[in-house]
């Protein structure tokens, strides 16, 4: 099952998934409403956002962003004063294939860092905070794919009573607006003495250390054991009055440019190209690297390959460099096992390998494979390939020394005082 949110929305489906007693995952890509048919796929990655929800004979079992990364399980974890046991332990083979936040949330339950009750109760703000989001979609695409489930299980939540309650909660959000626009917003006091004097002291201090516009709405929930609503709609008066200002989440740079792009009215930072690289020769390891960080590509080059399918789940690559004959698992494998999640249903996953043989790129193919680099290989077929594939590369800005360097190379005089 598979289309578009303008064609049915997500409260349906969600509705067909548990009449139909499904097992599953669903995966859900959003972008603005203002999207335009000709926008370049490049354009379309960097301003979607995507979401995973898994489910068990019609009841969900988890659901959270494709991100990858633990922000949000750290968030949950710092109710329990534990968030900084992430760093103690190592990620599980169970759960983490499509799932890594979902993974380390077992490994912290088995490690007896979080109680089963804890657990579950995590479980529940993860499943509420995702159906909040995916309920407030009006554009967007999905695919359901029947599949074994995530296993696992601490829990199992019935889908209709979760979806009128949050259905409920999206609906009166819009009454916030324009005041409140985003879970994302980030609360910050603008007249302390106003607040003092109206909240009760606990109130007030814990309001005050939270709403330093740096920590959103969403977040301060996290912390709360609240839903985001229930948050939004306690400061909402004070916002009214002005007392507390709203600001937009802070932007970090990301993939080593800096450089800023307009695109569909949203500003973004220009993304560079990720490419992971999964090889055991460490020759060919370190030239892939040597040939694409010239080239302005983000890479990261992994030897063992089991490392490699926890690692590309939180790495998020945009293309993937694949050799076949390696010990444990082979590049067949991986490329079989990265296709049956819906994350990596799109991206481009390249085959290396000494052999060229018709067999060998034909089993290549049958596994998903998107194309075929035999080694050696040059550095104009490599880049040929990533160019088709997920673009040129962002080139570093020469320094001023190298400007300086080339200019003078070039035989320019240049005036120094």
């Amino acid at each position: 099952m598979q289309g578009q949110l303008s064609e049915i929305d997500i409260r349906s489906i969600l509705q067909l998934i548990e009449l139909g007693q499904r097992t599953g995952e669903l995966f859900v890509e959003a972008y603005p409403s203002h999207w335009l048919p000709q926008d370049s796929r490049a354009t379309r990655a960097l301003i979607s956002r995507s979401w995973f929800v898994f489910f068990l004979n019609g009841h969900i079992v988890y659901a959270g962003e494709t991100e990858g990364n633990l922000a949000r399980l750290r968030d949950y974890l710092r109710r329990y004063k534990v968030e900084d046991s992430l760093e103690s332990v190592a990620l599980p083979s169970i759960a983490a294939f499509n799932a890594p936040e979902y993974g380390y949330l077992w490994a912290l339950l088995e490690n007896h860092i979080l109680t089963p009750a804890q657990g579950r109760t995590i479980i529940q703000s993860m499943v509420h905070e995702t159906l909040f989001d995916l309920l407030s979609l009006h554009q967007g695409s999905f695919i359901f794919e029947i599949g074994t489930p995530l296993s696992p299980q601490l829990m199992t939540l019935e889908i209709a009573p979760l979806v009128a309650k949050i259905i409920k909660q999206v609906q009166a959000w819009k009454q916030l607006h324009p005041h409140l626009q985003s879970p994302d917003q980030c609360p910050i006091v603008a007249h302390s003495d106003s607040l003092q004097a109206a909240l009760p002291e606990a109130t007030f201090s814990t309001l005050d250390r939270y709403a330093d516009g740096k920590t959103s709405l969403r977040q301060i929930a996290r912390y709360l054991n609240r839903d985001v609503f229930t948050v939004a709609r306690a400061i909402y008066p004070y916002v009214q009055k002005g007392w507390l200002h709203l600001a937009q989440p802070p932007t970090e740079e990301s993939g080593g440019s800096k450089n800023r792009v307009r695109d569909l009215g949203l500003w973004q930072t220009a993304k560079t190209p990720r490419v992971v690289c999964i090889e055991d020769s460490a020759t060919v390891r370190k030239t892939v690297e040597y040939i694409l960080n010239q080239h302005g590509y983000e890479v990261t080059a992994i030897d063992n390959p089991l490392k490699a399918l926890s690692l590309v789940f939180q790495l998020k690559p945009d293309l993937i460099l694949c050799d076949i004959a390696m010990p444990e698992l082979d590049g067949y494998e991986i490329c079989a096992m990265l296709r049956k999640s819906t994350a990596f249903r799109q991206t481009s996953i390249i085959m290396l390998t000494g052999k060229d043989g018709f067999i060998d790129r034909v089993k290549a193919r049958m596994v998903g494979a998107t194309d075929y680099l035999t080694k050696p290989f040059g550095e104009s077929e490599l880049l040929m390939l990533l160019e088709k594939y997920v673009g040129q590369g962002q080139p570093n800005p020469p320094q001023p020394d190298t400007l300086l360097a080339d200019a003078l190379q070039d035989g320019l005089e240049i005036n120094l005082t």
